[in-house]
């Protein structure tokens, strides 16, 4: 059993729950929760370890179980160390450090998404979680986009992260992953409504952030502005509720034998 602080196993969960620079050079990131790891696991994420301690579920020990049939290193710690390195108020007697990977991009790529310069970590979360949602292929984040692998984007994103490809670009590789795509802009501005936009061939959408709205080079890279209505006295939508109605607009559009 794990007990002291100074443990390295210990000592790697509190990086990996820091700065994103220490998931990037650590090719990894935590886990917390019984629920998110068994979607890592379910979907054949590359486990590394994992930490529990006495008070976890019937639900997680049979997931400890599957993890150690697998060969993964499962060490128990006791509830207070454990609750000590969790990001949570109250832990679920469980956390696992797994690899950073993404999922490939389809050849045929028709629905993808660029969040720009979202930097509160439960938009972002929300945003990938309906995405996923949504059927969306893949999710391109620019560099002014927080980390998707925080741990506040993880548990908004309610396992989106293992379903769904996730690329951190800078905007130049961006530009070329949307080659022949056509690019559509959120913006009160927009020309036309999302409701007259034709959603139906290959595109992208870009959703800006909460507070300034999309960048520079994403405005370079719209071909066109769309708009939300709204009728009632509201300046705007935050970026995730604009995101949500704008993606399931692309699925009623593409998918109409679905609507009533």
């Amino acid at each position: 059993m794990i007990t002291s602080a100074h443990n390295a196993r210990i000592q790697q969960v509190r990086r990996l729950n820091g700065r994103p620079k220490e998931r990037r050079q650590e090719n990894a990131f935590v886990v917390e929760g019984v629920r998110l790891a068994e979607e890592a696991f379910q979907a054949g994420w590359p486990f590394r370890f994992c930490l529990y301690d006495q008070g976890l579920s019937d639900r997680g020990k049979t997931l400890v179980q599957k993890l150690l049939a697998k060969g993964i290193a499962c060490e128990e710690t006791t509830p207070a160390l454990l609750q000590k390195v969790s990001e949570t108020e109250n832990t679920q007697g469980l956390l696992a450090v797994v690899e950073t990977a993404s999922l490939p991009v389809p050849a045929d790529l028709s629905f993808a998404l660029v969040f720009d310069s979202i930097r509160d970590p439960g938009n972002l979360g929300t945003l990938l979680r309906t995405a996923a949602a949504a059927g969306a292929q893949a999710v391109l984040l620019p560099p002014e986009t927080t980390d998707a692998f925080a741990p506040k984007v993880l548990r908004a994103g309610m396992g989106a992260h293992f379903h769904l490809p996730i690329l951190a670009l800078d905007w130049a590789d961006i530009q070329a992953g949307l080659k022949g795509l056509n690019v559509f802009l959120a913006d009160m501005a927009g020309s036309i409504t999302c409701w007259q936009a034709d959603f139906r061939s290959p595109l992208a959408l870009i959703i800006g952030g909460e507070a300034d709205g999309a960048s520079e080079p994403a405005r370079r890279l719209a071909q066109r502005l769309i708009s939300i209505p709204m009728p009632g006295k509201a300046e705007s939508l935050n970026a995730a509720m604009a995101g949500a109605v704008l993606m399931f607009e692309v699925v009623r559009q593409r998918q109409p034998q679905l609507i009533p």
